[in-house]
């Protein structure tokens, strides 16, 4: 997952709104998105790691996850966990990150991660050091750039989120075409301003919309795309947080 922007508690109707990226390699195998048979989670899943990158779960959860770019970067390292199964526990509320369990977070490849908690909301992270920050009601945008300096991605998707929040039509079609941005910002290694990435070999795999109005009914859609960027599929899930 590339490009993750959220609305916390950020609108008298919504208490979540999520719209997000994921970019991988089209060669790494991946079901789409469904009700998992062994928990109830609600994802797509990554057949490799068999984690995912972004869930839902209707005990009121949700995490997503976007690998971290170092400032130098290192080969992976064969003894990290998978940032997939971070997302999943998480998710069934299986893993709690606080006092000294928050080393744990290390053991995971470099990483930046937003959990959602009944009435909480977390930002984790793993680099430099292992931190769990509380986020605050409002529009959060991560990408793969370090928290404190977000990259133009993310404040693009982060300002697309606030708009979809100030039209009345809360229409998810608008926001998964955002998603889909075809506009080229000027390239940037060190600041990346590109919401979708079509690309053949590594591109953005699908599109995700989540929200959650303030009563607990949810959707979350998925779109999917191929390696030339066409719509391959489209999944809509409907769940309900307590």
């Amino acid at each position: 997952m590339c490009v993750i922007a959220i609305a916390w508690q950020a609108h008298p109707r919504w208490r979540l709104v999520v719209a997000a990226n994921r970019d991988e390699y089209h060669d790494r195998p991946a079901e789409k998105l469904h009700r998992w048979p062994d928990s109830d989670l609600i994802a797509g899943r990554d057949l490799i790691g068999r984690g995912t990158w972004l869930a839902v779960s209707e005990q009121g959860r949700f995490a997503a996850v976007t690998n971290l770019r170092q400032q130098r970067q290192q080969p992976a390292d064969p003894e990290w966990t998978s940032r997939g199964l971070l997302v999943t526990g998480l998710a069934l509320g299986q893993q709690q990150y606080e006092g000294a369990a928050i080393d744990r977070l290390a053991g995971f490849g470099p990483f930046q991660a937003i959990s959602v908690s009944g009435a909480e909301a977390d930002l984790l992270s793993n680099r430099p050091t292992p931190a769990c920050r509380r986020l605050a009601p409002g529009i959060l945008g991560i990408s793969n750039g370090p928290f404190d300096r977000p990259w133009r991605k993310s404040r693009r998707l982060g300002s697309m989120v606030e708009r979809w929040l100030n039209d009345a039509t809360f229409d998810r079609a608008s926001l998964l075409a955002d998603l889909r941005d075809p506009a080229s910002p000027a390239a940037d290694a060190d600041d990346p301003g590109e919401i979708f990435v079509s690309d053949p070999v590594y591109g953005t795999r699908c599109s995700t919309v989540v929200t959650v109005d303030q009563s607990g009914d949810g959707v979350i859609v998925e779109v999917r795309y191929d390696r030339a960027g066409n719509v391959e599929g489209t999944e809509t899930i409907a769940f309900r947080w307590p």
